[in-house]
């Protein structure tokens, strides 16, 4: 096994995670490998979002009392402090429900900058929220669909010759949730730019695991969400250079997005305020602050660093178990923390119930990517996903589970 060490003390930062103490299934302690899907939450999270309504519970932006003021402080603090996170100023980032709702706000709102003729620019390793929105632009506006293909190992095959003067937009993952492969977003970006196109980048994998700079990588766009990085359900970003985002119009209309109303039309908010309507999720973004500050106290770089040691182990256990395919890169080279396999002789499903029996929780399905599996040859596979709150020891035990699997239908 690798003699690599981790520099996170996760025997203290586990914890902070209530959830990862109980037993599940015939009375097994818990082994949850599924943070690719949804992250625990720290203790400090679940303060924060209680503490809200406990004593801050006004609507933000909608009085001049106190709870709203200390609502309107709480929310528009998030914004600073979730911005801050990924090198943004905070003018620049848009709070949505989710990645996937962040996505559909700029395919949606770019339909009137978009014609027959122009080309939208994806990939095979894209997750089915950075894709069929895409598919969508491009049926309402008969623009053609392009995508960089995948290689045999999962990565993304970068052929700069399928960006031109036709290409409208690029969007990418940072990170694939299958196979685990970070993407030349800085090198897609600037061809993309070169050619006169937007960029958006779905950060959903890569945010909550590397340091991310959006000004260095100079994406136009980049989405992601706070459940997949500590915080709470329910609440997502989307990044976007300040004149990107004032050139779109809004996405959903009503309440606190308005400038002037009158019966005959309305005048909108500049941004964020313009694609943020309804009453705020103050709570959610105190839950999601509070994220942010436990992920800069451990640091990202070894965050990042801690999820190099899981996968290493990870890489190797699988590949020394007989029978055992990894889709994917076998190093962990320009490679997160997500390693989707398939056992010969078992079905995924079979697999992932045998394992749940034991008590570990992974991802099984096509994981919402549905044309990556294709390009691999698979329709359905097994997904183990790290955390900073994960041991060598689960991975361990997760090589257990495959054997005893393997034994149990007899293959």
């Amino acid at each position: 096994m690798s003699a690599v060490t981790s520099p996170l003390d996760v025997e203290t930062i586990r914890k902070d995670f209530p959830l990862l103490s109980r037993t599940v299934r015939n009375d097994k302690p818990l082994v949850y490998l599924d943070s690719g899907a949804t992250s625990q939450k720290p203790t400090a999270v679940l303060d924060a979002e209680r503490e809200f309504y406990e004593r801050h519970n006004g609507a933000a932006h909608r009085g001049s009392h106190l709870l709203s003021e200390e609502g309107t402080e709480i929310y528009e603090g998030a914004r600073a402090k979730v911005a801050a996170f990924i090198g943004a100023d905070e003018n620049e980032l848009v709070w949505t429900k989710a990645a996937t709702e962040s996505v559909n706000l700029v395919a949606y709102a770019l339909t009137g900058s978009v014609k027959a003729g122009d080309e939208i620019l994806i990939s095979e390793l894209e997750h089915h929220a950075n894709l069929v929105p895409w598919q969508q632009l491009a049926q309402r506006t008969g623009a053609t669909l392009k995508w960089f293909k995948a290689t045999p190992e999962g990565r993304l095959d970068f052929d700069p010759s399928l960006i031109t003067e036709r290409t409208k937009i690029v969007a990418v993952t940072g990170q694939s949730n299958v196979t685990g492969v970070i993407t030349p977003l800085a090198e897609i970006t600037r061809a993309a730019h070169e050619a006169g196109a937007l960029v958006l980048a779905d950060g959903a994998q890569l945010v909550p695991h590397h340091k991310v700079d959006v000004k260095a990588l100079d994406v136009d766009f980049m989405v992601f969400s706070g459940h997949k990085m500590l915080g709470p359900l329910g609440l997502g970003a989307l990044y976007g250079k300040y004149d990107k985002l004032d050139a779109l119009p809004p996405f959903l209309s009503g309440g606190d997005m308005i400038e002037i109303v009158r019966m005959e039309g309305s005048t909108f908010q500049a941004p964020p305020m313009r694609f943020e309507t309804g009453v705020p999720p103050a709570p959610q973004a105190a839950g999601l602050a509070a994220a942010i500050d436990y992920l800069d106290g451990l640091g990202m770089d070894n965050v990042a660093a801690h999820e190099e040691v899981l996968t290493a182990r990870a890489l190797e256990v699988l590949t020394g178990i007989k029978g055992v395919r990894i889709l994917g890169p076998g190093t962990t080279e320009n490679r997160g923390a997500a390693v989707a396999f398939e056992v010969d002789g078992i079905h995924p499903h079979d697999l992932s119930q045998v394992l749940d029996d034991q008590g570990i929780a992974i991802r099984v399905g096509h994981h919402c990517a549905w044309p990556l599996h294709r390009a691999l040859g698979v329709q359905a596979s097994n997904r183990a996903t790290f955390y900073l709150y994960n041991t060598l020891e689960e991975v361990d035990v997760l090589g257990e589970g495959i054997r005893y699997a393997q034994k149990f239908f007899k293959v």
